[in-house]
């Protein structure tokens, strides 16, 4: 069919392309725009900050005592492992996490919240945690202005949070 006209059949009798090349020329738009959409899309994904990024950020925007033990914690969390992996999840909680998460760090008005996932399972001997204590699961050490964490007894906590979380890690599935 190439070469021949295509005329639409209305008043005027409008040609609408020559043979099938009207197809070709529409494919090829389509794939351009469909390039950049995905460079779009791509440059949204690059350009989105990483979860050490955003961490930084809060740190920076809270600007006063919070930020300052956010970024205190933060540094004996990742003295205590450092293969510790940092997220960013619910909408703007910091999270710690290896083989599972170890805890998460709310900053409230009056708080900073270090919430242990599996704290309930773990020796706290030195009292460190002091919310949370009715839950069987969560427990967390509530940090309010002036206050000082004791950082040989946390980097323990979060030894053992680590440790519990590897013991509890499943198996590969094995496929036949």
């Amino acid at each position: 069919m190439r070469g021949r006209r295509i005329v639409l059949d209305q008043p005027g009798g409008r040609v609408l392309a020559d043979g099938l090349d009207w197809i070709d020329d529409l494919l090829k738009r389509l794939g351009e725009v469909m390039r950049q959409g995905l460079a779009k899309r791509a440059a949204k994904v690059t350009d989105a900050a990483s979860p050490s990024k955003l961490i930084d950020g809060r740190v920076k925007e809270l600007g006063d005592w919070r930020g300052e033990m956010l970024a205190r914690v933060r540094g004996l969390i990742k003295d205590a492992d450092p293969d510790v992996v940092e997220a960013w999840k619910w909408r703007g909680v910091p999270v710690w996490e290896h083989d599972g998460i170890i805890c998460t760090g709310e900053t409230y008005k009056q708080v900073v919240k270090l919430t242990f996932a599996k704290g309930a399972a773990l020796a706290d001997p030195t009292g460190l945690f002091n919310s949370s204590l009715d839950g069987n699961v969560r427990r967390a050490i509530d940090i309010r202005e002036g206050e000082a964490i004791d950082a040989k007894a946390f980097k323990a906590l979060i030894r053992e949070a680590v440790e519990l979380n590897a013991s509890k890690k499943k198996p590969a599935k094995r496929f036949a």
